[in-house]
């Protein structure tokens, strides 16, 4: 009944069309093979036991001076010892080979990277309830859908606009959190064509179940045409365009655009797409550089001949002050630990 039920579902995770995805994969195989090691012999264990030692077995072995068994307790620590060491060893071995931030090594197994191949750029931008995105180097923009060229190292800069949210390609590369006002990245490839579905994997409102994006798999020409009818048939992306798409939308359809604004997603991630809006790059270095007007420091200028970065002047040795008597009343310790009207009252 089971199998029947299940056969209409798509274990798209077990279905991977890219290599990181694959690999992705096979630790989830490998690491259930592992612990099923233990599991069944286990289960198995308990069920002939409770059978051989039931009350109505004439059979069954009683020895009441029983207390300890050296080979038995190797058994029982040494077998899930090793599960564990090995398990630790894949985890980390593939935490440093599955980084999302490390470049792609190879295209599909046996399959190094050509020498001096681009990874295609890509920036994707999660909003309520759709997503973004943005070809810099090709100048095209989506919605809700995701073209990539098979074999092709991808390069995905992943942001957010407001909320905390997860970008998850399960036959791509799994799931990177995009989060605002800062960029996470992830590199993947494809090997096969095909469609399958995106998804959100955080809830984030009402939006959030229809919250998907078709990802499209096709061959180095088809992506050329794809471009070519972005660019013939899409509208421009221009500021306005963008602060009117980031109002919450549910079920948005798939827009393409013909061109993109320059430096929208890097303000995007800096909270300052809509006109008049200062980034937080520049009011982070106005407060630091305050900060250190306040400390007396003199924050590095421009000199007015050359344009260089003027030196700044060295700050002067603080007069060394004596150390006020501490009470022996008071430990080192208690300074602070003890509440503030008592360190007072005892001071």
């Amino acid at each position: 009944m089971l199998p029947m039920l299940l056969g209409g579902c798509d274990m798209v995770v077990m279905n991977p069309t890219g290599d990181i995805a694959m690999q992705q994969r096979n630790l989830i195989l490998l690491s259930l093979g592992l612990m099923l090691l233990i599991i069944i012999p286990v289960i198995a264990l308990t069920v002939a036991f409770a059978w051989k030692y039931r009350r109505g077995n004439p059979n069954k072995d009683y020895d009441p001076e029983f207390h300890h068994s050296t080979t038995l307790e190797l058994v029982i620590w040494a077998c899930p010892l090793a599960i564990i060491t090995i398990l630790g060893a894949v985890t980390w071995a593939s935490t440093h080979q599955l980084d999302p931030f490390r470049p792609l090594e190879r295209i599909a197994p046996g399959k190094p990277i050509p020498a001096g191949t681009k990874p295609l750029n890509v920036q994707v931008v999660a909003m309520d309830w759709k997503w973004l995105f943005i070809y810099p180097d090709l100048g095209v923009a989506t919605v809700n859908e995701l073209a990539l060229p098979v074999d092709v190292p991808v390069r995905f800069s992943i942001t957010s606009t407001d909320q905390f949210n997860t970008f998850s390609a399960p036959t791509l590369a799994g799931m990177i959190y995009a989060m605002p006002t800062m960029r996470s990245e992830l590199n993947a490839v494809l090997n096969k064509t095909g469609d399958s579905w995106g998804y959100s994997g955080n809830y984030t409102g009402a939006g959030y179940s229809d919250m998907r994006f078709k990802l499209r798999g096709v061959t180095k020409a088809g992506f050329d045409s794809w471009i070519a009818e972005a660019k013939a048939k899409g509208t421009p992306l221009s500021t306005e365009t963008y602060v009117a798409l980031t109002k919450p939308t549910t079920k948005a359809p798939v827009v393409r655009y013909s061109s993109v604004q320059p430096g929208l997603f890097d303000r995007i991630v800096n909270a300052c797409a809509e006109p008049g809006k200062p980034c937080m790059i520049d009011v982070m270095r106005r407060d630091m550089l305050a900060g250190k007007m306040h400390m007396g420091e003199r924050p590095a200028t421009c000199d007015d001949k050359d344009g260089k970065l003027a030196p700044k002047a060295a700050p002067k040795a603080a007069k060394a002050e004596p150390a006020a008597a501490r009470d022996p009343r008071i430990s080192a310790t208690d300074t602070l630990l003890l509440p503030g009207a008592v360190r007072a009252e005892r001071a």
